[in-house]
């Protein structure tokens, strides 16, 4: 159900030259009452056709201007309030309402010729008072920066006062795209070019065709590895001029780049680790001097040389990696991974306790600790894969082929004195226990995550057998000579 006002509004008609009196009248009152309700579009509606019905009155530009102020709009309010004033000059409030967008603006002259016109025709007049004398101070701060510019890095002194008279203006003129990208440009020297994007962004529509605005922009988010960002802000560079040379040229090289990008992280999803190996080499080649592209390549790689088992390569990328970027708690993670593969578990847990300082909340992180730990702990007793001297990424075919080999350098019958054969024991129940292991798929799963499937601690029921003979019997209990034969399997 339409309230009245609404059904009102619903009578509009556009193109009314020559419209009655009383036609613009009611275009007029329901452009105010629409405004007042908050109905801004519809306000604006009737406000456009008041001025098309007549075209000589001051107040319907004013009003019309008005909606546009509310609307945010002050770039399409200053013709009417221009317009206004060409036809009625004494309109004071049309001049003040101008010389605050001017002053807004950063336009100091004109603002001041405004605020100058009001006061000869209200000299009390407090607002414009105050207002001129703003005017006065802005454009005083312009010219100092002005003259200040250029600058260099070794400058800082006049860094600092450029800095701080950008940052004064923007109080007086914060839609001044002068100003702000005058502190932007501040902002980037100092090292900061989250700030600088942040002050630079508004200017892109406080412009028109601002172009340098959105390269600048494009840049920026580029020089921080926000690829997407950066690409999306190129574009609407060309939107504004395809043919201009320095945002397509730029263009190219961010797209190009964010591509491999993208195209490297979805091979790794799915799990294609060596061609995203070769695409990261790639983006390393397309983009080669800006620092984070090359650390992020580094940190990839590092990842996907650990996910293909490869364990000395990956711990010198992992190093190269970690020596550019210290505190990326991902590249320790990995590198940690890369020692477990080396059987190398101190250096493990000393990277694991490393990353944790940077991302102590990480439960991979945690877990990893906790398994790289209980590694540590049964190295130190019995480490199976180094019985063996196999990787502990072997499969079971190269874990029986080694087996073999050591069961018969070790067979006690090989020695001949009574302190040779001690020692052959214990190196051949070892050797037994290691094959047992390593060959059983669930005992190798609990022997990888830190536990030793054949220690009595871990096992119910507490201790009770032989330690460490598999074979649930010990051959060489009784002593004496002994002669027996093992199966090969």
């Amino acid at each position: 159900m339409l309230t009245d006002l609404e059904a009102q509004a619903q009578i509009c008609v556009t193109g009314v030259l020559g419209a009655t009196h009383g036609e613009i009248e009611h275009h007029l009152e329901m452009g105010r009452k629409l405004l007042a309700a908050g109905q801004l579009a519809e306000a604006l509606s009737h406000y456009h056709s008041a001025v098309e019905g007549d075209s000589k009155n001051y107040l319907t530009y004013y009003k019309r201007a008005a909606v546009f102020l509310a609307m945010g709009k002050s770039k399409s309010a200053l013709p009417d309030l221009t317009r206004a004033i060409q036809l009625k000059p004494d309109f004071l409030a049309a001049r003040l309402q101008r010389g605050n967008i001017l002053l807004k603006q950063g336009n100091t002259q004109e603002a001041r010729e405004d605020f100058e016109a009001v006061l000869q025709r209200s000299p009390d007049h407090e607002e414009a008072h105050d207002q001129l004398t703003k005017a006065n101070e802005l454009e005083e701060l312009q010219e100092d920066a002005h003259r200040l510019k250029p600058f260099n890095r070794r400058e800082h002194d006049r860094l600092c006062c450029l800095f701080v008279k950008a940052a004064v203006s923007l109080q007086i003129s914060p839609w001044d795209p002068e100003s702000r990208e005058l502190r932007a440009e501040c902002y980037i020297r100092m090292g900061d070019p989250q700030k600088a994007i942040q002050d630079l962004t508004p200017t892109t529509r406080l412009r028109n065709d601002n172009r340098a605005a959105f390269l600048k922009l494009s840049m920026l988010h580029y020089s921080l590895g926000e690829h997407h960002e950066s690409l999306n802000h190129i574009r609407e560079c060309l939107k504004l001029d395809q043919d201009d040379k320095e945002c397509f040229s730029h263009y190219k090289q961010v797209k190009k780049l964010s591509k491999q990008l993208d195209s490297a992280e979805e091979l790794i999803q799915e799990e294609r680790y060596q061609n995203a190996i070769e695409k990261y080499e790639s983006v390393m080649k397309t983009e080669p001097n800006v620092q984070y592209y090359t650390n992020l390549a580094k940190e990839r790689i590092c990842f996907c040389l650990v996910k293909v088992k490869l364990a000395n390569e990956a711990i010198d990328v992992c190093s190269e990696a970690h020596q550019r970027d210290p505190r990326n708690a991902n590249v320790l993670r990995d590198r940690a991974e890369a020692y477990i593969l080396n059987q190398d578990y101190e250096k493990a847990v000393e990277d694991y306790q490393e990353a944790r300082e940077f991302e102590g909340d990480n439960n991979e992180i945690r877990e990893g600790l906790e398994r790289a730990q209980k590694l540590l702990k049964i190295s130190r007793k019995r480490d199976y894969y180094k019985i063996l001297g196999v990787s502990r990424n072997a499969n079971k075919q190269e874990i029986i082929k080694a087996y073999r080999k050591l069961a018969q350098q070790w067979h006690p019958d090989n020695f001949q004195s009574e302190s040779e054969k001690k020692e052959a024991e214990k190196r051949f129940i070892d050797i037994a226990s290691a094959k047992e292991v390593l060959t059983d798929p669930e005992m190798r799963q609990k022997f990888d995550a830190g536990e030793d499937p054949l220690d009595p601690e871990n096992q119910q029921g507490g201790g009770g057998g032989q330690q460490g003979w598999p074979f649930h019997f010990n051959p060489f209990e009784s002593g004496g000579s002994f002669h027996f034969k093992f199966q090969y399997n």
